[in-house]
């Protein structure tokens, strides 16, 4: 039988760097990549990296406000997709590409 009274933690500053790496992550493939799709996939990491940071922070506070922005996170980020897909057919269908370069459209 094994004996669980005692309760092993994660400390704080695990999720914080766990977060700090997604995040650095999803950066480095928003100002490096040209694919429009892994572009949009780079932001959905840096959202993920906010809500690990929320989750991580409600929990060492005992507070369940990080997890409700953690849902409200996750709800903008589906509408955010559904919109950037929506954008990105559009923009296929018209240049044939999702190269970031060859789309001059919002440039001055």
């Amino acid at each position: 039988m094994v004996d669980v009274g005692y309760c092993m933690t994660v400390p704080l500053s695990y999720y914080i760097t766990l977060s700090a790496v997604v995040f650095v992550t999803g950066l480095v493939g928003v100002l490096i990549r040209r694919n429009i799709i892994i572009i949009l996939l780079s932001v959905e990491l840096m959202l993920n990296a906010t809500n690990i940071n929320f989750v991580a922070f409600s929990q060492h506070f005992q507070n369940v406000a990080g997890q409700v922005f953690v849902f409200f996170t996750l709800t903008v980020a589906a509408a955010e997709v559904a919109v950037g897909l929506a954008i990105i057919i559009a923009l296929y269908r018209s240049k044939s590409s999702i190269n970031v370069d060859e789309f001059r459209l919002l440039k001055w």
